[in-house]
């Protein structure tokens, strides 16, 4: 395994919120999947994210294990080659910070698409216009 970005994940009570907020929509009742939903939507921007301080100030809380499952090293790698493209320095420090801002910006991008409504719709986001018509 390669050495994750952080050990153990505390979530701020607003990313907190907004993952209830999309439990209730989607009926995906795992907070890591929704998480790792809401990591990769993030890294798919192509700005970075800001560098906002996020409180660690909620009772979610999990290991990097249960965030990444099997997903866990194609994150670490992920976020290694985002921050490579970001032109940041690959150090622990700053590996855990831009996971952090990741994680918490990508959940809120979830939460505040009016799209989702359904486990269907967050899939649609991976898989755009997979069944829709093409025009010539």
């Amino acid at each position: 395994m390669i050495e994750p970005p952080v050990n153990s994940i505390k979530l701020s009570q607003t990313a907190k919120e907004q993952l209830m907020k999309l439990k209730r929509s989607t009926k995906i009742e795992q907070w890591n999947i929704l998480c790792r939903w809401a990591f990769f939507r993030s890294l798919a921007e192509t700005a970075p994210p800001s560098l906002v301080p996020i409180p660690a100030d909620s009772n979610l809380e999990m290991t990097w294990r249960v965030f990444g499952g099997e997903l866990a090293d194609l994150s670490i790698l992920a976020l290694r080659q985002r921050c490579h493209q970001d032109g940041l320095e690959i150090t622990p420090e700053i590996l855990s910070q831009q996971f952090r801002l990741h994680l918490h910006r990508g959940i809120g991008y979830l939460s505040g698409d009016a799209s989702i409504r359904k486990i269907e719709d967050l899939v649609s986001l991976a898989v755009p216009n997979h069944n829709s018509p093409t025009h010539d």
